[in-house]
């Protein structure tokens, strides 16, 4: 079941001293979260269940059946939130989510295979796209970008990559310049 959850929020500890909890949410509406409720750990295990909730800055200030006090809410900081896929709603037609993307396989125009996405990780100017080379060795990061992937074939399990001509690392390299 942990293969099918979906990463939809982040603990960020107390609000105030009445055991509310501050979530940060990495949904379009933060308070769908509630409607999503009961959020699970990576593990599959229930972490919280919502009773209730309000927008906030980042996300929401929510009360939990499982927190009653500062101090716990406190204890569950940095608890990554999670919700199985089938709860989610179906992406419109031209829409995925990039959870779809983990395992497809990587192809340059000639059809040759680069490799395999393992993650879609952002650390602050845009999704990449981690990837495991076909051959084994360093995983190398790609600009999710139409000009770097200009085509996903979800259905069919693959997509294809435009390395950009700037790019001085070898495929598989260590990106050292």
């Amino acid at each position: 079941m942990a293969e099918d959850l979906i990463l939809v929020g982040q603990v960020g500890g107390a609000f105030g001293v009445r055991g509310e909890i501050r979530i940060t949410a990495f949904t379009a509406d933060p308070l769908a979260l509630v409607g999503y409720s009961p959020l699970l750990k990576a593990d599959g295990s229930v972490a919280l269940t919502l009773t209730g909730a309000r927008p906030d800055k980042k996300g929401v200030v929510a009360r939990a059946r499982e927190v009653a006090t500062k101090e716990q809410a406190d204890a569950l900081r940095g608890l990554k939130l999670h919700v199985p896929r089938d709860r989610l709603p179906e992406p419109d037609e031209d829409e995925f989510y990039l959870t779809d993307l983990i395992g497809l396989e990587v192809r340059d125009a000639s059809g040759a295979v680069l490799g395999k996405v393992r993650s879609v990780p952002n650390f602050g100017a845009g999704d990449l796209l981690e990837i495991a080379p076909a051959g084994g060795g360093q995983t190398w990061y790609l600009a999710f970008t139409r000009a770097t992937v200009p085509e996903l074939h979800i259905a069919d399990g693959w997509l294809l990559a435009e390395i950009p001509a700037e790019d001085d690392t070898e495929v598989g390299g260590d990106g050292a310049a």
